[in-house]
Order: C-alpha cells, then sequence, then structure tokens
C-alpha cells in the first residue's frame, strides 16, 4: 500500500511595531536559528487560531491576526519534508511578562530590516526575509479569505 504523501502545515506571524520585527531565536538541530514567531498547526485547530496561539507561546505577546501576509511552500529533500506557511499579520495586544516561553526558545527580539537581512546565514528558512519583505511590499490579504469549517 502506497503512502499519502502530506505536507508540513505551518503558522507565522509578521509582526511590526516602530520599524522593527518581532522575531524568535531558538534552538534547531542546525544550531541557534532566527525564525518569525511560528509553528504547527494542530489538529482541529483554525489557522488564524494556531497562529495567534504560537505568538503566545513563544514570544508571550498576546496577538490577534488581521490579515493574511503570504502563503509559502518549500520542500526540504534533506529533511523529506515539504513545509506549507501560512503567514499572517496583525496587532499585539498585549504582553504576557509572567508567561515562559516555549522549550527551545533562547528569545524574543525586535530587530530592524536591515538587522534581519544581515543575520540571514541564520534564519531558519528563506521565508523569514521573504515575509518581511512582502510586508514591506503591502502584501495584505483579508481573512475571509480563508474558510475555516469545525
Amino acid at each position: 500500500m502506497d503512502t499519502i504523501w502530506k505536507p508540513s502545515v505551518t503558522v507565522a506571524a509578521v509582526i511590526e511595531r516602530d520599524g522593527r520585527f518581532l522575531l524568535v531565536e531558538e534552538e534547531t538541530s542546525d544550531g541557534l536559528r532566527f525564525n518569525q514567531p511560528a509553528g504547527h498547526l494542530d489538529e482541529g485547530e483554525s489557522l488564524v487560531h494556531a497562529c495567534a496561539r504560537e505568538t503566545l507561546e513563544e514570544t508571550a505577546h498576546i496577538f490577534r491576526p488581521a490579515e493574511l501576509v503570504g502563503i509559502y511552500q518549500i520542500r526540504i529533500p534533506e529533511k523529506d519534508v515539504t513545509y506549507l506557511r501560512f503567514a499572517f499579520a496583525g496587532e499585539v495586544l498585549g504582553f504576557d511578562e509572567t508567561r515562559d516561553l516555549d522549550d527551545g526558545i533562547v528569545r524574543a527580539v525586535w530587530m530592524t530590516p536591515a538587522e534581519i537581512e544581515a543575520c540571514a546565514d541564520r534564519h531558519r528558512s528563506p521565508f523569514v526575509v521573504q515575509c518581511v519583505n512582502d510586508w514591506l511590499a503591502g502584501r495584505r490579504f483579508p481573512l475571509d479569505l480563508i474558510r475555516h469549517y469545525a
């Protein structure tokens, strides 16, 4: 019997404040890497809820996705995985200073686009720069583009 191929669905938050973007520095199998607050879609969860949850877990920021920045796909042959990322923009509603960050997250950090570009060799994927560039280019799509049926 053939196995059914499935992409790994992830979400990411593209959050800008005063010309800086919120990233996380995280431990990976390739060493410390930078990424947007991001993670996997859980079973039964909407993409929007997953993005808000992952942002809270990784940065302690309460985030409300308001727009879709883009959908990104990449195949990583050496890991035999294809990632399908949904990146969202929105607003930070607060910060929970008492919250511990997810295991593997070293810190949350605000970086300028130039700082993000300068550390591209330490990005988790090419999605990091692309999402920032797409946001800077004004790419935003309404959330009603996505239909979630529970």
